[in-house]
Protein backbone atom coordinates (compact mmCIF):
# COMPACT_ATOMS: atom_id res chain seq x y z
CA UNK A 1 0.00 0.00 0.00
CA UNK A 2 1.53 3.76 -1.00
CA UNK A 3 1.26 5.91 2.30
CA UNK A 4 0.14 9.36 1.52
CA UNK A 5 1.32 11.82 4.77
CA UNK A 6 1.05 15.31 6.23
CA UNK A 7 1.91 16.97 8.84
CA UNK A 8 -0.30 19.47 11.47
CA UNK A 9 1.76 21.64 13.07
CA UNK A 10 1.69 25.39 14.46
CA UNK A 11 4.00 28.25 15.15
CA UNK A 12 3.46 27.80 19.49
CA UNK A 13 2.40 25.16 21.78
CA UNK A 14 -1.77 26.15 22.29
CA UNK A 15 -2.85 26.94 18.79
CA UNK A 16 -5.17 23.99 18.50
CA UNK A 17 -3.69 21.32 16.67
CA UNK A 18 -4.36 18.52 18.44
CA UNK A 19 -8.52 18.95 18.36
CA UNK A 20 -7.69 20.56 14.81
CA UNK A 21 -5.80 17.35 14.28
CA UNK A 22 -8.34 15.11 15.69
CA UNK A 23 -11.22 16.75 13.48
CA UNK A 24 -9.31 15.70 10.44
CA UNK A 25 -8.50 12.72 11.39
CA UNK A 26 -12.44 12.19 12.43
CA UNK A 27 -13.35 13.81 9.06
CA UNK A 28 -11.61 11.32 6.75
CA UNK A 29 -12.69 8.21 9.03
CA UNK A 30 -16.12 9.65 8.02
CA UNK A 31 -15.09 9.19 4.25
CA UNK A 32 -14.42 5.60 5.06
CA UNK A 33 -10.11 6.04 4.89
CA UNK A 34 -7.66 3.84 6.36
CA UNK A 35 -6.14 6.53 8.05
CA UNK A 36 -3.41 6.24 10.93
CA UNK A 37 -1.85 8.93 13.21
CA UNK A 38 1.59 9.74 15.08
CA UNK A 39 2.35 12.51 17.54
CA UNK A 40 5.99 13.94 17.52
CA UNK A 41 7.82 14.02 20.55
CA UNK A 42 7.53 12.23 24.08
CA UNK A 43 3.76 12.44 24.45
CA UNK A 44 1.54 9.45 26.43
CA UNK A 45 -2.00 11.43 26.07
CA UNK A 46 -2.66 12.16 22.50
CA UNK A 47 -1.50 8.99 20.55
CA UNK A 48 -4.51 7.67 22.63
CA UNK A 49 -6.77 9.65 21.33
CA UNK A 50 -5.65 9.62 17.95
CA UNK A 51 -6.34 5.73 18.34
CA UNK A 52 -9.85 6.76 19.11
CA UNK A 53 -10.37 8.85 16.28
CA UNK A 54 -8.85 6.78 13.14
CA UNK A 55 -9.76 3.02 15.38
CA UNK A 56 -6.17 2.55 14.19
CA UNK A 57 -2.78 2.41 16.42
CA UNK A 58 -1.04 5.41 17.07
CA UNK A 59 2.43 5.76 17.87
CA UNK A 60 5.42 8.00 18.63
CA UNK A 61 7.55 9.61 16.56
CA UNK A 62 10.88 11.92 18.29
CA UNK A 63 13.65 12.60 16.49
CA UNK A 64 15.84 13.32 19.46
CA UNK A 65 15.24 10.01 21.30
CA UNK A 66 14.70 7.42 18.32
CA UNK A 67 17.60 6.77 16.05
CA UNK A 68 16.95 7.75 12.41
CA UNK A 69 16.54 3.59 12.02
CA UNK A 70 13.89 3.25 14.04
CA UNK A 71 11.68 6.23 13.22
CA UNK A 72 11.96 4.51 9.27
CA UNK A 73 10.75 1.34 11.10
CA UNK A 74 7.75 2.77 12.81
CA UNK A 75 6.96 4.52 10.06
CA UNK A 76 7.17 1.96 7.49
CA UNK A 77 4.64 0.02 9.76
CA UNK A 78 2.20 3.00 10.11
CA UNK A 79 1.62 2.10 6.29
CA UNK A 80 -2.27 3.19 5.59
CA UNK A 81 -3.67 5.40 2.75
CA UNK A 82 -2.91 8.13 5.07
CA UNK A 83 -1.12 8.94 8.06
CA UNK A 84 -1.00 12.19 9.84
CA UNK A 85 1.16 13.37 12.24
CA UNK A 86 0.75 15.89 14.90
CA UNK A 87 3.27 18.26 15.78
CA UNK A 88 4.94 18.96 19.29
CA UNK A 89 5.16 22.90 20.28
CA UNK A 90 6.07 24.89 17.51
CA UNK A 91 7.42 24.04 13.89
CA UNK A 92 11.10 24.70 14.90
CA UNK A 93 11.08 24.12 18.53
CA UNK A 94 13.64 21.64 19.59
CA UNK A 95 16.94 21.21 21.51
CA UNK A 96 20.15 22.37 20.02
CA UNK A 97 21.74 19.50 18.40
CA UNK A 98 22.59 18.10 14.58
CA UNK A 99 20.48 18.53 11.89
CA UNK A 100 17.48 16.25 12.16
CA UNK A 101 17.94 15.21 15.53
CA UNK A 102 16.71 18.05 17.64
CA UNK A 103 13.39 16.33 18.57
CA UNK A 104 11.40 19.26 16.48
CA UNK A 105 8.29 18.70 14.34
CA UNK A 106 10.24 19.82 11.57
CA UNK A 107 12.98 17.11 11.63
CA UNK A 108 10.34 14.38 10.70
CA UNK A 109 9.15 16.85 8.02
CA UNK A 110 11.97 16.51 6.34
CA UNK A 111 13.04 13.16 6.68
CA UNK A 112 9.96 12.05 5.66
CA UNK A 113 9.35 15.08 2.61
CA UNK A 114 6.05 14.97 3.79
CA UNK A 115 4.03 18.75 3.69
CA UNK A 116 2.75 20.79 7.06
CA UNK A 117 -0.61 22.04 7.36
CA UNK A 118 -0.16 24.88 9.55
CA UNK A 119 -2.26 25.69 12.12
CA UNK A 120 -2.30 29.73 12.69
CA UNK A 121 -4.16 31.14 15.81
CA UNK A 122 -4.96 34.07 14.30
CA UNK A 123 -7.00 35.20 17.59
CA UNK A 124 -5.58 39.33 18.36
CA UNK A 125 -4.99 39.79 14.91
CA UNK A 126 -5.66 39.70 11.00
CA UNK A 127 -3.41 40.61 8.21
CA UNK A 128 -0.29 40.09 10.37
CA UNK A 129 -1.11 36.69 10.59
CA UNK A 130 0.38 36.63 6.89
CA UNK A 131 3.71 37.63 7.92
CA UNK A 132 3.87 35.09 10.56
CA UNK A 133 2.92 32.65 7.86
CA UNK A 134 5.69 33.79 5.44
CA UNK A 135 8.17 33.49 8.09
CA UNK A 136 7.62 29.98 8.23
CA UNK A 137 7.08 28.73 5.14
CA UNK A 138 10.65 30.67 4.20
CA UNK A 139 12.57 29.70 7.49
CA UNK A 140 13.88 26.22 6.31
CA UNK A 141 13.96 25.00 2.22
CA UNK A 142 13.40 21.53 3.45
CA UNK A 143 10.10 22.45 4.93
CA UNK A 144 7.36 23.05 2.25
CA UNK A 145 3.88 24.84 4.16
CA UNK A 146 1.09 23.18 1.88
CA UNK A 147 -1.58 24.82 3.54
CA UNK A 148 -2.78 26.60 6.53
CA UNK A 149 -5.61 26.45 9.12
CA UNK A 150 -6.90 29.86 10.78
CA UNK A 151 -7.95 29.28 14.26
CA UNK A 152 -10.03 30.75 16.20
CA UNK A 153 -11.50 33.56 13.58
CA UNK A 154 -13.51 35.90 14.93
CA UNK A 155 -15.77 36.81 11.90
CA UNK A 156 -16.44 36.72 8.84
CA UNK A 157 -14.76 40.07 8.46
CA UNK A 158 -11.46 38.88 10.52
CA UNK A 159 -11.27 35.90 8.04
CA UNK A 160 -11.32 37.88 4.98
CA UNK A 161 -8.73 40.24 5.68
CA UNK A 162 -6.92 37.31 7.08
CA UNK A 163 -6.92 35.17 3.96
CA UNK A 164 -6.41 38.33 1.67
CA UNK A 165 -3.06 38.92 3.21
CA UNK A 166 -2.15 35.44 2.78
CA UNK A 167 -3.33 35.38 -1.03
CA UNK A 168 -1.34 38.32 -1.57
CA UNK A 169 1.99 36.45 -0.29
CA UNK A 170 4.68 36.11 -3.25
CA UNK A 171 4.00 32.24 -3.05
CA UNK A 172 0.42 32.02 -2.13
CA UNK A 173 -0.79 28.91 0.43
CA UNK A 174 -4.22 28.01 -0.44
CA UNK A 175 -5.99 28.65 3.73
CA UNK A 176 -8.15 25.38 3.85
CA UNK A 177 -10.24 26.06 7.01
CA UNK A 178 -11.34 28.92 9.32
CA UNK A 179 -12.44 27.86 12.45
CA UNK A 180 -14.70 29.90 14.37
CA UNK A 181 -13.01 30.95 18.42
CA UNK A 182 -15.91 29.66 19.92
CA UNK A 183 -16.57 26.29 17.91
CA UNK A 184 -13.38 24.59 19.47
CA UNK A 185 -14.40 21.62 22.02
CA UNK A 186 -11.85 21.79 24.65
CA UNK A 187 -10.69 18.95 26.42
CA UNK A 188 -9.99 19.18 29.96
CA UNK A 189 -6.61 18.86 31.47
CA UNK A 190 -4.88 17.91 34.70
CA UNK A 191 -1.19 18.70 35.94
CA UNK A 192 0.28 16.13 33.03
CA UNK A 193 -1.71 17.27 30.53
CA UNK A 194 -4.97 16.24 28.63
CA UNK A 195 -6.77 14.01 30.45
CA UNK A 196 -7.02 10.75 29.20
CA UNK A 197 -8.82 9.43 26.21
CA UNK A 198 -10.32 5.76 27.83
CA UNK A 199 -11.44 8.47 30.99
CA UNK A 200 -14.13 9.87 28.65
CA UNK A 201 -17.59 8.64 29.25
CA UNK A 202 -18.15 9.95 25.84
CA UNK A 203 -15.37 10.28 23.71
CA UNK A 204 -16.42 8.56 20.33
CA UNK A 205 -19.82 11.25 20.79
CA UNK A 206 -16.78 14.01 21.34
CA UNK A 207 -15.55 12.88 18.74
CA UNK A 208 -18.21 12.52 16.23
CA UNK A 209 -18.96 16.81 16.82
CA UNK A 210 -15.16 17.16 15.38
CA UNK A 211 -15.92 15.29 12.72
CA UNK A 212 -19.23 17.79 12.40
CA UNK A 213 -16.94 20.73 13.19
CA UNK A 214 -14.07 19.41 10.47
CA UNK A 215 -16.96 19.29 7.75
CA UNK A 216 -18.22 22.69 8.55
CA UNK A 217 -15.37 24.86 9.07
CA UNK A 218 -12.57 22.96 7.12
CA UNK A 219 -11.84 22.32 3.62
CA UNK A 220 -11.30 18.24 3.99
CA UNK A 221 -10.71 17.58 0.22
CA UNK A 222 -8.25 20.25 0.14
CA UNK A 223 -6.76 19.45 3.52
CA UNK A 224 -6.07 15.99 2.02
CA UNK A 225 -4.89 17.09 -1.58
CA UNK A 226 -1.88 18.37 0.74
CA UNK A 227 -0.79 15.10 1.46
CA UNK A 228 2.06 13.64 -0.54
CA UNK A 229 3.77 9.75 -1.26
CA UNK A 230 5.69 9.08 2.39
CA UNK A 231 8.87 8.33 1.84
CA UNK A 232 10.79 6.22 4.48
CA UNK A 233 13.69 3.50 4.40
CA UNK A 234 12.70 -0.05 5.45
CA UNK A 235 14.07 -1.18 8.64
CA UNK A 236 13.89 -3.48 11.29
CA UNK A 237 15.00 -1.64 14.09
CA UNK A 238 13.86 -1.87 18.18
CA UNK A 239 13.49 0.05 20.39
CA UNK A 240 14.55 -1.40 23.42
CA UNK A 241 15.07 -4.69 23.79
CA UNK A 242 12.11 -6.72 26.15
CA UNK A 243 13.27 -7.24 29.57
CA UNK A 244 12.04 -11.12 29.28
CA UNK A 245 10.46 -13.45 27.34
CA UNK A 246 7.03 -13.39 29.58
CA UNK A 247 6.56 -9.68 30.77
CA UNK A 248 3.85 -8.73 33.99
CA UNK A 249 2.91 -5.57 33.18
CA UNK A 250 0.97 -3.39 35.64
CA UNK A 251 -1.85 -1.53 33.21
CA UNK A 252 -4.81 0.18 34.92
CA UNK A 253 -5.83 4.16 36.28
CA UNK A 254 -2.64 4.13 38.05
CA UNK A 255 -0.34 2.83 35.45
CA UNK A 256 -1.16 3.99 32.23
CA UNK A 257 2.12 5.52 30.46
CA UNK A 258 3.75 2.94 28.92
CA UNK A 259 4.70 3.95 24.82
CA UNK A 260 3.38 1.59 21.82
CA UNK A 261 6.67 1.20 20.01
CA UNK A 262 7.79 -0.06 23.16
CA UNK A 263 5.25 -2.93 23.53
CA UNK A 264 5.29 -3.34 19.96
CA UNK A 265 9.13 -3.58 20.01
CA UNK A 266 8.77 -6.21 23.31
CA UNK A 267 6.15 -8.42 20.86
CA UNK A 268 7.85 -8.19 17.33
CA UNK A 269 11.42 -9.64 19.68
CA UNK A 270 9.01 -12.64 20.49
CA UNK A 271 8.28 -11.88 23.90
CA UNK A 272 4.40 -12.14 25.76
CA UNK A 273 2.76 -9.31 27.58
CA UNK A 274 0.85 -10.08 30.47
CA UNK A 275 -1.11 -7.53 32.15
CA UNK A 276 -2.35 -7.23 35.68
CA UNK A 277 -4.02 -4.40 37.97
CA UNK A 278 -2.35 -3.31 41.11
CA UNK A 279 -5.40 -1.09 41.87
CA UNK A 280 -7.31 -4.65 41.65
CA UNK A 281 -4.99 -5.70 44.29
CA UNK A 282 -3.99 -8.34 41.59
CA UNK A 283 -0.06 -9.08 42.10
CA UNK A 284 2.54 -10.04 38.97
CA UNK A 285 1.16 -13.25 37.36
CA UNK A 286 3.85 -15.90 38.70
CA UNK A 287 4.44 -17.47 35.31
CA UNK A 288 6.31 -14.08 33.80
CA UNK A 289 9.98 -13.60 33.78
CA UNK A 290 9.68 -10.22 34.45
CA UNK A 291 7.78 -7.26 35.54
CA UNK A 292 7.14 -3.52 34.47
CA UNK A 293 5.65 -0.98 36.37
CA UNK A 294 4.83 1.98 34.14
CA UNK A 295 4.16 5.49 34.61
CA UNK A 296 0.66 6.95 35.28
CA UNK A 297 -1.00 8.54 38.10
CA UNK A 298 0.05 6.30 41.35
CA UNK A 299 -0.81 9.68 43.64
CA UNK A 300 -4.35 9.88 42.48
CA UNK A 301 -4.45 5.70 43.63
CA UNK A 302 -1.96 6.08 46.66
CA UNK A 303 -4.57 4.73 49.63
CA UNK A 304 -5.88 2.31 47.39
CA UNK A 305 -2.15 0.91 46.28
CA UNK A 306 -1.61 1.18 50.12
CA UNK A 307 -4.57 -1.32 50.65
CA UNK A 308 -3.48 -3.64 47.75
CA UNK A 309 -1.47 -5.97 50.15
CA UNK A 310 -2.24 -9.04 47.67
CA UNK A 311 -0.50 -6.94 44.94
CA UNK A 312 2.54 -5.65 47.05
CA UNK A 313 3.18 -9.19 48.93
CA UNK A 314 3.30 -10.53 45.28
CA UNK A 315 5.31 -8.18 43.60
CA UNK A 316 7.43 -8.37 46.77
CA UNK A 317 7.90 -12.54 46.34
CA UNK A 318 8.24 -12.20 42.29
CA UNK A 319 11.10 -9.43 43.39
CA UNK A 320 12.85 -12.18 45.24
CA UNK A 321 13.94 -14.38 41.76
CA UNK A 322 13.24 -11.80 38.70
CA UNK A 323 13.65 -8.58 37.86
CA UNK A 324 11.50 -6.12 38.18
CA UNK A 325 11.40 -1.52 36.76
CA UNK A 326 9.61 0.95 37.40
CA UNK A 327 9.26 4.17 35.93
CA UNK A 328 8.07 7.21 37.12
CA UNK A 329 5.14 6.44 39.01
CA UNK A 330 5.98 3.06 38.87
CA UNK A 331 9.26 4.11 40.39
CA UNK A 332 7.24 5.94 42.92
CA UNK A 333 5.19 2.84 43.87
CA UNK A 334 7.80 0.65 44.72
CA UNK A 335 9.78 3.03 47.49
CA UNK A 336 9.00 3.36 50.89
CA UNK A 337 6.10 5.43 50.60
CA UNK A 338 4.46 8.01 49.05
CA UNK A 339 2.34 11.68 50.14
CA UNK A 340 -0.18 12.62 48.69
CA UNK A 341 -1.36 16.36 47.62
CA UNK A 342 -2.89 16.42 50.72
CA UNK A 343 0.23 15.33 52.91
CA UNK A 344 -0.85 12.29 53.71
CA UNK A 345 1.44 9.70 53.40
CA UNK A 346 0.84 6.03 52.06
CA UNK A 347 2.96 2.53 52.64
CA UNK A 348 4.08 1.25 48.95
CA UNK A 349 5.94 -1.77 48.10
CA UNK A 350 9.09 -0.82 50.22
CA UNK A 351 11.87 -2.45 47.43
CA UNK A 352 13.51 0.58 47.51
CA UNK A 353 15.03 2.91 50.07
CA UNK A 354 13.48 6.42 48.95
CA UNK A 355 9.42 8.00 48.86
CA UNK A 356 8.11 10.59 47.13
CA UNK A 357 6.18 13.50 47.70
CA UNK A 358 3.21 14.91 46.05
CA UNK A 359 2.78 17.66 48.30
CA UNK A 360 5.91 19.09 47.56
CA UNK A 361 5.75 19.62 43.95
CA UNK A 362 8.54 20.46 41.61
CA UNK A 363 7.95 20.27 37.50
CA UNK A 364 10.97 18.34 36.29
CA UNK A 365 10.21 18.03 32.77
CA UNK A 366 12.92 17.33 29.59
CA UNK A 367 14.96 15.31 27.75
CA UNK A 368 17.27 12.62 29.13
CA UNK A 369 20.48 10.33 28.03
CA UNK A 370 20.91 7.65 30.58
CA UNK A 371 23.99 6.25 30.97
CA UNK A 372 23.49 2.86 32.98
CA UNK A 373 25.33 2.19 35.87
CA UNK A 374 23.38 -1.21 36.82
CA UNK A 375 21.79 -4.05 34.59
CA UNK A 376 18.21 -3.26 34.41
CA UNK A 377 15.53 -4.01 32.38
CA UNK A 378 15.84 -1.33 30.58
CA UNK A 379 19.36 -2.49 29.54
CA UNK A 380 23.16 -3.50 30.82
CA UNK A 381 25.40 -1.64 32.46
CA UNK A 382 27.28 0.65 30.28
CA UNK A 383 24.58 1.26 27.71
CA UNK A 384 23.06 4.45 26.51
CA UNK A 385 19.28 4.93 26.29
CA UNK A 386 17.57 8.27 25.57
CA UNK A 387 14.12 9.35 26.80
CA UNK A 388 12.85 12.39 29.01
CA UNK A 389 11.04 12.93 32.23
CA UNK A 390 7.94 14.51 32.91
CA UNK A 391 6.91 14.84 36.47
CA UNK A 392 5.95 17.27 39.69
CA UNK A 393 6.73 14.46 42.25
CA UNK A 394 9.61 14.64 44.25
CA UNK A 395 11.93 12.86 46.36
CA UNK A 396 10.87 13.16 50.49
CA UNK A 397 13.49 10.50 51.58
CA UNK A 398 15.96 10.17 48.54
CA UNK A 399 17.07 6.66 49.77
CA UNK A 400 20.61 4.59 50.25
CA UNK A 401 20.37 2.40 47.18
CA UNK A 402 23.10 2.30 44.42
CA UNK A 403 21.83 4.71 41.52
CA UNK A 404 20.52 3.01 38.47
CA UNK A 405 22.20 5.65 35.89
CA UNK A 406 23.98 8.95 35.57
CA UNK A 407 21.74 11.43 33.56
CA UNK A 408 22.19 14.21 30.95
CA UNK A 409 20.35 16.80 29.16
CA UNK A 410 19.17 17.16 26.03
CA UNK A 411 21.72 19.81 26.07
CA UNK A 412 24.50 17.69 27.31
CA UNK A 413 24.12 19.10 30.36
CA UNK A 414 25.24 16.52 33.93
CA UNK A 415 22.46 15.69 36.28
CA UNK A 416 23.89 13.54 38.04
CA UNK A 417 23.10 9.89 39.55
CA UNK A 418 19.69 9.05 39.41
CA UNK A 419 16.94 6.04 40.05
CA UNK A 420 17.67 3.25 42.21
CA UNK A 421 19.05 -0.28 42.02
CA UNK A 422 18.59 -2.86 44.97
CA UNK A 423 18.86 -6.71 44.15
CA UNK A 424 16.53 -7.37 40.87
CA UNK A 425 14.81 -4.10 41.79
CA UNK A 426 15.60 -1.09 39.82
CA UNK A 427 13.48 2.35 39.31
CA UNK A 428 14.02 6.38 38.35
CA UNK A 429 11.67 9.38 37.18
CA UNK A 430 13.62 8.13 33.76
CA UNK A 431 10.77 7.36 30.76
CA UNK A 432 13.06 5.13 28.38
CA UNK A 433 12.21 5.84 24.73
CA UNK A 434 15.05 3.67 22.79
CA UNK A 435 18.27 2.79 22.69
CA UNK A 436 20.64 5.50 22.00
Amino acid sequence: MSTRGLVVAAPRSGAGKTVITLALLSALKRRRLDVRAAKAGPDYIDPGFHAAATGQPACNLDSWAMPPALLDALVTQASAEVLVIEGVMGLFDGVAGPAGRRGATADLAARFHLPVVLVLDVGGQSQSAAAVLRGFATHDPAIRIAGVVLNRVGSERHRALVAEAIASLPTPIPVVGAVPRDALLTLPERHLGLVQAQEHRDLNGWLARLGELAEQHLDVEATLACARPLTAAASAAASLAPPGQRIALAADRAFTFVYPHVLDGWRRAGADIFRFSPLADEPPPEHCDSCWLPGGYPEFFAGALAAATRFRAGLARFAQSRPVHGECGGYMVLGQGLVDADGTRHAMAGLLGHATSFAQRQLQLGYREARLIADSPIGRSGSLVRGHEFHYATLAVPGDDAPLAELTDGQGQRLGAAGGARGRVTGSFFHAIAAA
